[in-house]
């Protein structure tokens, strides 16, 4: 967690919202992104989409089977449906999104009869320093 919460600050200190995701398998890191929606102009540059894209390339593969995904915030609808495409096999995110979040708020999208593949999933880690990073962002945007 401790890498994608170093993502998390790279992408604030660019302006981005400061999310960021890591893709591990076993101990060995596959990729680090971050948020970068503004700077590519692309609505869907969320960090776990840039790490998921990412780490499918670096492997040769579309599925990241046995890989764990850790980033920073609950990941939102779009970005849970791709890591259960990507068939990531664990999920840890530090900070619960009860607004945007669509893994224990919203769609619950691993929940869901139609979700074919649902990682393991774990929280909290990290979760006060994560926070901190977005509710400090926010503040000085206002």
């Amino acid at each position: 967690m401790l890498r994608a919460l170093d993502a998390a600050r790279e992408a604030a200190a660019q302006g981005e919202v400061p999310i960021g995701a890591v893709v591990m398998r076993g101990d060995s890191v596959v990729a680090v992104a971050h948020n970068s929606p503004r700077t590519d102009h692309d609505p869907t540059a969320h960090a776990e989409i840039a790490a998921i894209r990412a780490a499918a390339k670096a492997l040769g593969q579309e599925r990241l089977e046995g890989c764990d995904l850790w980033v920073t915030l609950e990941p939102c609808a779009m970005c849970a449906g791709a890591i259960s495409h990507a068939r990531i096999a664990r999920l840890y995110y530090a900070a619960s999104d009860p607004k945007g979040g669509a893994v224990e708020h919203g769609a619950r999208v691993f929940e869901q009869e139609q979700c074919l593949h649902a990682p393991e999933v774990y929280s909290g880690m990290g979760a006060e320093e994560a926070a901190g990073l977005l509710r400090s962002f926010f503040a000085s945007r206002r």
